[in-house]
């Protein structure tokens, strides 16, 4: 194994708090390495959408999509399994499987593979999908080879849900600039109403908000158009 390249691997997958975040780029990477160093033939991954149904998100190949993309169309395989139970699933030799997963391993052979392990993309209580590598011969897998895998797959987890945290992070942040933009905006119109009509600040308020509702506009633009002087608001504060 390369170990400066898996040095490099690891600290790419842990880079992901970066302005140009490419998911599919980034679990590209992910499968492509695994392949490179671990003696994969190919690789995959399937991640869990919102509603917590799994989708193909990366491939190594062509061929492994459309196998993965079996595995989900016929609710059985290896990979399905992991998911589910958080656990990994190794596959030897594929053909002892047959009873259990009859269509995939056909699928599989087809495909020219002999021999499957699906390892759980999981950090702590939550599963997030599985990172599948497949093998073109049956045969036992190198436990350190696996230990690695499984390694990857951990960062890539924990890099994942960063982001996803750092994107809500976002949102919320966004949001609630927004709310203060517009609470600022508010403010500034009550004032100016309150002082044109000599009326207190809660009457500014309720007459800003009777006009934004009886003319089904949001509060901050009525607020906005009123200090601008940009549009005639007739009747507001009558």
């Amino acid at each position: 194994m390369d170990q400066q390249l898996l040095s490099k691997t690891f600290v790419e997958l842990a880079d992901n708090l970066v302005a140009d975040f490419d998911l599919i780029d980034f679990l590209r990477l992910l499968t492509d390495r695994c392949v490179g160093m671990l003696d994969a033939s190919a690789a995959g991954v399937l991640l869990a959408d919102r509603d917590g149904k799994l989708r193909v998100m990366a491939a190594s190949d062509e061929q492994v999509r459309v196998l993965e993309l079996f595995q989900l169309q016929n609710d059985e395989g290896p990979c399905l399994t992991c998911f589910r139970t958080g656990a990994p699933v190794i596959v030897p030799d594929l053909t002892r499987e047959i009873d259990r997963w009859p269509r995939f391993v056909t699928a599989a052979h087809r495909s020219g593979f002999g021999a499957v392990q699906a390892l759980p993309m999981r950090l702590r209580e939550e599963t997030v999908g599985a990172l599948n590598l497949f093998r073109a011969a049956p045969g036992p897998f190198d436990p350190p080879a696996t230990l690695v895998a499984q390694a990857l797959a951990d960062v890539a987890t924990i890099s994942l849900l960063q982001q996803r945290t750092a994107q809500r992070s976002t949102v919320l942040n966004e949001q609630l600039q927004a709310a203060l933009n517009s609470r600022v905006l508010i403010e500034q119109a009550k004032g100016k109403l309150a002082e044109r009509q000599g009326i207190d600040m809660e009457r500014a308020f309720t007459a800003l908000r009777v006009y934004a509702r009886s003319h089904n506009r949001r509060l901050a633009d009525v607020a906005r158009a009123f200090i601008d002087d940009s549009e005639p608001l007739s009747g507001l504060g009558a």
